[in-house]
């Protein structure tokens, strides 16, 4: 079965069980307040992550170009995913050109080691399977910070958890290939926060009250993707949504 195939019918399955386990969260997906029952444990968890974030990445200086290729690859490979997501929620056209994006990339890019899809007007068109739920009617749920994942909610933690566990490109790979690809693809979350580190200090480490911040960020820029009003990387709301904004 090939690798399109065999991660759709991988995500097919388990979102029929989220989908129903995130519809017990309850919410109203058009929701515009800030639901937060957890915020104790939230704040917690927000504050191990920021100390992680701080022994790692804190004023870290690392050449863009160093880690541009392994960002770029990190990003190929995670767009078979997306593009089956699309399928789940009935748009051919981001699937399309995922698709077309994924090819290019992975052939006159060099295996994803360079951006060529770019330069042909195909910028990624960002989706996951938190909103593949959305699509399919789960609310939102409550907020939740997750332990190195950081912001989410209730579905798009479900989401996170599909999209990781039923990867298509990990679930056809085995052995030292998924575990080159998993490393690409974290490897791609490191270059995405470096790139990005003045925008997020100041958010973690200049605000009065980080956590908040953070929450509001993160629920500004995902409920601003989920209304249609951002359909690509060009459109994001903010950096933590969007590694390639200009």
């Amino acid at each position: 079965m090939g690798l399109m195939a065999r991660g759709a019918a991988g995500i097919a399955a388990a979102g029929l069980l989220m989908g129903l386990l995130a519809g017990c969260a309850g919410g109203n997906p058009d929701a515009q307040g800030i639901n937060d029952p957890y915020e104790r444990g939230n704040r917690s968890v927000h504050a191990f992550n920021k100390s992680v974030d701080s022994m790692l990445f804190k004023d870290a200086d690392v050449p863009e170009p160093l880690m541009r290729p392994i960002t770029n690859v990190g990003h190929n490979l995670g767009l078979p995913g997306k593009v089956i997501n699309s399928l789940l929620q009935g748009r051919l056209e981001p699937a399309g050109q995922n698709t077309f994006r994924f090819l290019l990339n992975s052939t006159l890019g060099i295996a994803g080691l360079f951006d060529v899809a770019q330069s042909f007007g195909l910028p990624e068109a960002h989706t996951d399977f938190g909103e593949t739920l959305h699509v399919w009617g789960v609310g939102e749920g409550a907020y939740l910070e997750l332990p190195l994942l950081g912001p989410s909610t209730e579905r798009d933690a479900l989401g996170r958890v599909v999209d990781i566990v039923f990867d298509p490109v990990t679930t056809v790979l085995s052995g030292r290939d998924a575990s080159v690809a998993t490393a690409f693809t974290l490897g791609s979350k490191v270059g995405d926060r470096l790139r990005f580190g003045g925008a997020v200090d100041s958010v973690l480490y200049e605000s009065a009250d980080s956590y908040a911040q953070s929450r509001l960020l993160y629920l500004q820029s995902r409920r601003h993707q989920l209304s249609g009003q951002e359909e690509n990387d060009a459109e994001a709301f903010d950096p933590y949504a969007d590694p390639y904004a200009e």
